[in-house]
């Protein structure tokens, strides 16, 4: 519109000057003239109107929008809540965002996500695991080469190290199937992975056929993480020829080349004088952020007079020192440094005026574990300080677990299911001759526990919920059990569930989204400070209270940590895990920060930052990092930039970890001005307060179908005793 208009006048301006510039012109030429501006200003005026035209049509339209997006919003609230309820499959209609996170803006699937563990470890089973050795196979060139670049060529497996490709290499045996063999068959729980060497295999899904892979290709990679069902048939098209590797083998390579490179690292740390009053568990962290930097033969890595932050480690190769003599340009030799040498170490003290050479001497190169200033004081804190925070609180609840010591199961009278989980149901009850409160009793089958091997993580839940005491963590009272069924007698929460107000809401704005944040801040402050891991946080599993509240339900992945000791054992929920637990580096409660993030975003938007079609699409999309997610404008900067902090790839450097603890999570920007004392002493009105009529109202629960399931067989094994 501009341009015409620009024309237009440029045109006439030109004619006028033409003819001011000739005297004596014929009233004609004057005539035309006047013509000639009058039509360009009457098409000004023409332009201006249709501009003022158009914008009142795009407001009109941008008003149809947003009434549109409202009544889908609505919608898809509706069909969310029947869909939890009743189970039909959905296909989800998805719309396309530059970024990876893909569901935002579609129809999304609300169903409750269940958590996925892989057997856990205990310390014991892992020091055997990290001493145990797996026979060699032997393969040609042609074959490793392949092996490798197959693993590289794949999106997960490409993120291993080099050292472990090796070693898995090393470990693949040959196996081979004739044409029209099943190699994998959907629905069957699977723990290998293969290589396709030689010949075609045809993939398909529910009998439709997918694709055909050719050799160079992993096949059934998720069962190297943890006991699943395979998702699609694999058949052999032709003779094949594959290499192969149990998921055990891969996880045994995986844990022992981080818990040698810990123990080496954390070695090299001790012997250096700075650090030999540090705490293990510091010394650990230290070990974990160290980067390994690679110098060429004669390359200076330290230069005299330069300044730096800077402190280094040899790990492998000779550097020798080095000092310039006052008023002459020669280098006088001092001496040599080898693996396990350490140097710079006064800039890690604020010395930062480098007062010799330090020069790579070896003709393969030098490798150094290398710290700088900032990331060196971002770890040293008082560890103590922040563990005896709290006072012990345990005579407090033994006395209110006391009070149930006389109820027995036969006490308890059924009113309405709350829940369906992955073990059994959550029932609302109460004790019968009492009628002025109730309960939530949670009930797992025996039988299903000991199949799924999770006997570990249920005696911990036990062990965890029933000595905390924290109002942001809902109370176990008592537990119980019979031949087919394990009980826990829990405090109930009649708000309903988190995950079913985002539900029907779609998502929550700022100051909502902030307060449950700090309930959760409040739950892992008490948690951490007692070395205990959580690890299944996700809007499922945060129950509001009567008053509006949140509190942190099921801990069947929460784990008592050893003092700067890492776990293992891969759990959680697919779009809540930390990259760590991902890539079997082992994790600590780091991985909470990282799902805290991840809970942020899922309250603003109504959709996690990593969501695949699948666990093992969904697992990619997490190893490339939040970076690589786009975020809606409806985040505002400072929730953006927490987000961010919080899921760091490198565990030791994400905020709440480092040092300061939880409370730099307090003092981030996007918390200013929030009341954590009225959260703290709950005279903080919360931003939906839920309407609970009476102590066995449950109508901020879905409903849902009987239990039409046939009985667990029963389970005398006696794994149970101390439940």
């Amino acid at each position: 519109m501009r341009v015409c208009f620009e024309t237009l006048c440029f045109s006439s301006r030109h004619h006028a000057a033409d003819e001011e510039a000739s005297p004596g012109l014929r009233p004609s030429i004057l005539i035309d003239r006047q013509i000639r501006s009058d039509l360009a200003m009457g098409s000004v005026q023409e332009l201006q109107a249709l501009l003022l035209a158009r914008e009142e049509k795009i407001r009109e339209l941008e008003t149809l929008l947003h009434i549109r997006d409202a009544e889908i919003g609505d919608l898809r609230s509706h069909l969310d809540k029947f869909q939890s309820v009743f189970p039909f499959h959905f296909n989800a209609v998805t719309t396309k965002h530059k970024g990876l996170n893909n569901n935002i803006g579609g129809i999304r699937p609300r169903k409750q996500r269940a958590g996925i563990s892989a057997e856990p470890q205990s310390e014991a089973s892992l020091q055997q695991l990290s001493k145990q050795t797996f026979p060699v196979h032997d393969k040609g060139e042609r074959s490793r080469e392949l092996i490798k670049a197959a693993i590289l060529d794949n999106d997960f497996m490409k993120n291993l190290e080099l050292t472990q490709i090796r070693e898995i290499v090393d470990c693949m045996y040959p196996e081979a199937y004739k044409a029209q063999d099943l190699i994998i068959k959907e629905g069957d729980v699977g723990s290998i992975v293969y290589v396709l060497e030689d010949g075609r295999v045809e993939v398909s899904r529910e009998d439709k056929y997918l694709s055909t892979l050719t050799p160079g290709k992993v096949l059934g990679e998720l069962a190297i993480l943890y006991n699943c069902k395979r998702t699609a048939t694999i058949k052999a098209a032709t003779d094949c020829k594959l290499w192969a590797i149990e998921r055990q083998c891969f996880q045994t390579i995986m844990m022992r080349t981080g818990l040698i490179r810990q123990a080496e690292y954390t070695d090299f740390l001790k012997s250096v004088p700075i650090f030999k009053n540090l705490s293990d568990d510091t010394l650990i962290k230290i070990s974990d952020v160290l980067e390994e930097t690679f110098y060429s033969y004669g390359d200076y890595i330290i230069r005299q007079g330069a300044r730096g932050d800077t402190f280094f480690i040899i790990s492998k190769g000779r550097v020798k020192v080095t000092i310039k003599q006052p008023n002459s340009s020669e280098e006088k030799y001092i001496r040599t440094l080898g693996k396990g040498d350490f140097f710079g170490e006064k800039a890690l003290q604020g010395d930062d005026l480098r007062t010799a050479n330090i020069i790579c001497d070896d003709p393969e190169g030098v490798s150094c574990l290398v710290i700088d200033q900032e990331t060196f004081n971002q770890l040293i804190s008082n560890l103590d300080e922040i563990k005896t925070k709290y006072k012990d609180e345990g005579v407090e609840r033994k006395r209110e677990n006391e009070e149930f010591d006389q109820v027995r199961l036969a006490d308890l009278r059924i009113i309405a299911t709350l829940g369906v989980g992955g073990f059994g149901r959550v029932e609302l009850v109460q004790i019968n001759g009492d009628a002025s409160r109730a309960f939530a009793l949670k009930q797992m089958k025996k039988a299903q526990i000991v199949e799924t091997r999770q006997q570990q993580h249920i005696m911990s839940e036990k062990e965890i919920m029933g000595e905390a005491n924290c109002t942001f963590i809902v109370k176990l009272f008592k537990t119980f059990k019979d031949r087919k069924y394990l009980y826990m007698l829990l405090e109930s929460c009649l708000g309903g569930e988190l995950w079913t107000v985002l539900r029907d809401r779609g998502h929550f704005d700022d100051p909502t989204t902030r307060f449950y944040t700090a309930c959760v801040v409040e739950a892992f402050d008490y948690l951490h400070s007692r070395n205990i891991i959580y690890r299944d946080l996700k809007p499922e599993n945060l129950l509001l209270d009567g008053n509006g509240y949140v509190k942190l339900v099921d801990f069947g992945f929460a784990k008592k940590l050893q003092t700067g000791r890492k776990t293992w054992t891969f759990c959680g929920t697919p779009e809540y895990v930390a990259p760590e637990v991902i890539l079997n580096k082992g994790h600590d409660i780091s991985a909470d920060y990282w799902s805290l993030g991840v809970l942020m975003f899922e309250l603003l938007t109504g959709t996690p930052p990593f969501a695949g079609t699948d666990p093992m699409k969904t697992y990619n999309i997490i190893l490339k990092g939040i970076d690589a997610i786009e975020f809606p404008r409806n985040i505002t900067r400072n929730a953006q930039a927490l987000i961010k902090k919080l899921c760091r790839d490198n565990p030791a450097e994400r905020l709440g970890y480092q040092k300061g603890g939880i409370s730099e999570i307090q003092k981030h920007k996007w918390f200013d001005g929030f009341n954590w004392e009225g959260l703290c002493n709950r005279t903080l009105i919360p931003p939906i307060i839920p309407q609970v009529k009476h102590v066995t109202d449950t109508s901020n629960f879905d409903q849902y179908p009987p239990d039409n399931d046939s009985h667990p067989p029963d389970d005398l094994s006696g794994w149970d005793a101390n439940f």
